[in-house]
């Protein structure tokens, strides 16, 4: 059974390495890090079948981190896991060290795929579940995007492409967070009805909060259910999550905390 408090402080801790590799680094991105920690952590503390043991496994399940530039959240799960030492998440950004703004698969253990160039992940996702069906190898990809991300032309290929070879193994996260740097998703370019685009795309969608672990294995266990078809989750969130004064605030996509704001926001995520 899965133990939701559990994952609640998982969730912090990683948060708080989160902003704290960011602030040594003085470099980074804190307010679409902070959205999807609680995605993340369902995924591979409650769900996904991955061993730090064993980080190329050939059956592991696959998660390929779409919108790059979040990589210190993913970086925190991992370390959170046991792919890294905590030590390690404090070379962030640091010259000659791994863990790059963008996540270099080549170079740190349970990155399946480099991102960064936004718009290419979902399609890099498509070819894994793909390989997934034609070797006969039984497991799922999981891929997280922005809703920024979604503005880029190649991510509604990867969609057309999907439901055409019935990626019934893929799951594409939406971070719905409603930010990207410039503004809201609507006014920068709206996107519409993401749910009405993806469903006329032939895929199975469906809508939760991205911060409510009851709803988010709800979606997870809907997948494991549908046939013929991969599915969609447009996962609401709150860009900055989890820090008052970050929370849905658009300068907070790429802003660095200071020193006093590095102290507020490791109290407020104690």
């Amino acid at each position: 059974m899965i133990d939701y408090n559990d994952l609640s402080e998982r969730a912090k801790r990683i948060r708080r390495n989160t902003v704290k590799m960011i602030y040594k680094a003085q470099s980074g991105h804190l307010g679409g890090s902070l959205s999807c920690v609680d995605i993340l952590t369902a995924l591979y503390f409650g769900r996904m079948n991955v061993d730090p043991e064993d980080p190329k496994k050939y059956d592991r399940d696959r998660f390929v981190m779409c919108k790059g530039h979040s990589s210190p959240a993913i970086y925190a799960t991992l370390a959170d896991r046991g792919y890294l030492l905590e030590e390690e998440l404090y070379g962030f950004r640091q010259i000659n060290e791994d863990l790059q703004g963008s996540p270099d698969m080549l170079r740190v253990n349970g990155i399946d795929m480099s991102t960064g160039s936004l718009g290419q992940g979902l399609s890099a996702a498509c070819g894994m579940a793909l390989a997934s069906k034609m070797d006969d190898i039984d497991y799922n990809v999981y891929a997280l995007l922005g809703d920024g991300e979604l503005q880029e032309g190649m991510v509604w290929e990867a969609a057309m492409f999907a439901n055409q070879y019935k990626l019934d193994n893929l799951l594409a996260i939406v971070d719905m967070n409603g930010l990207q740097i410039d503004g809201t998703t609507d006014e920068v370019m709206s996107l519409g009805s993401i749910a009405k685009k993806f469903t006329s795309f032939g895929w199975y969608v469906l809508e939760i909060d991205g911060h409510d672990f009851d709803q988010i294995f709800g979606a997870l266990n809907t997948f494991n259910k549908i046939n013929s078809k991969p599915v969609l989750v447009i996962a609401n969130t709150v860009k900055g999550k989890g820090v008052s004064f970050m929370e849905n605030a658009c300068e907070w996509h790429s802003n660095i905390p200071n020193e006093a704001e590095y102290k507020l926001a490791m109290e407020e995520l104690r």
